[in-house]
């Protein structure tokens, strides 16, 4: 039963990454925001949505280590194995230098949760305080020039359409991430595996699903400003957002091997990911070839 519950929710995952692509895609046209605009928000934020779910039932059930290892093995996910598919499956472009500031953003958004939790749990202030600044960073973003009516490209389909679409995709990355993970996490206690390893890990992967279906679909589309958009933004909104949240509901207890391993390896990639972007240019298949292999590697030391 449980492969059922897997593979029903790869099927899931995929239809859902081209259906929000699709519409998003047509909102940025019809509102003539740029598709990097449109990756950091609605693309980014969407695709985070199974981060945020598992997250807050997570820590409400007490189960901490599930709850911050989700938000940490996503992030870690999203750069190295994402971003690695996604070059292998075609180069992408960094063109966009306002890349550089998101990528400062979802540097600072990682330093500043390593720091939070050095010092032991994430509290309500603190969750605050998270909310907070995601909502100064969206308000920054969104005042980004639109492209002029006359250089604009016209629309495929109208407003609401794309919008339906939009949330058709939503709804299918949802329900695809929920049955992908809840038998995942089933197959992984039936080994005896810890609660940290499999927040880490399975249930990091299959809640960045999302992420890698969209920008899987928008790589082979060849919009790179999307694929990088939803790993950025999805970055932000997991820290920012989710942990913000999930801490102003209710306060994380942080078990130290977070700060002693998996949130210095969350910056370190982080920090590598902002150089990139800082640099523009393109990143190929070598470089995707070694952020999958980095992945290995810390999915094997994780184990520890």
């Amino acid at each position: 039963m449980e492969i059922l519950y897997v593979l029903g929710g790869l099927v899931g995952l995929f239809l859902g990454g081209e259906a929000l692509l699709r519409g998003a895609v047509g909102v940025a046209q019809a509102a003539r925001l740029s598709p990097l605009v449109i990756g950091l928000t609605v693309v980014g934020f969407g695709t985070s949505t199974p981060e945020l779910l598992v997250s807050l039932k997570a820590a409400l059930d007490g189960a901490p280590d599930i709850a911050l290892g989700n938000i940490v093995g996503s992030n870690i996910a999203n750069i190295l194995l994402i971003l690695g598919i996604s070059a292998l499956v075609w180069p992408i472009t960094v063109a966009d230098k306002a890349l550089r500031r998101d990528g400062i953003v979802m540097l600072g958004a990682a330093v500043a949760l390593f720091a939070v939790v050095a010092f032991g749990s994430l509290g309500r202030v603190t969750g605050i305080a998270l909310v907070l600044a995601l909502i100064t960073y969206l308000w920054i973003a969104l005042r980004q020039p639109r492209q002029d009516a006359d250089t604009a490209v016209a629309p495929d389909r109208p407003l609401w359409a794309s919008g339906l679409w939009v949330a058709l995709g939503l709804v299918g990355l949802m329900l695809g991430a929920k049955y992908l993970v809840d038998g995942a996490v089933i197959m992984a206690r039936d080994f005896g595996v810890s609660e940290a390893f499999i927040g880490l890990t399975i249930v990091a992967v299959g809640t960045s699903l999302p992420e890698l279906a969209t920008s899987l679909v928008a790589a082979l589309r060849k919009q790179s400003d999307i694929a990088l958009g939803n790993i950025i933004g999805s970055n932000i909104f997991n820290i920012l957002g989710i942990l913000g949240v999930t801490a102003a509901i209710t306060p994380i207890a942080a078990a130290p091997r977070f700060a002693q391993f998996d949130l210095p390896v969350m910056v370190g990639v982080s920090i590598v990911f902002a150089l990139v972007l800082w640099r523009g240019g393109r990143i190929g298949h070598v470089a995707g070839l070694l952020c999958l292999a980095a992945y290995a590697v810390y999915i094997w030391a994780a184990q520890g």
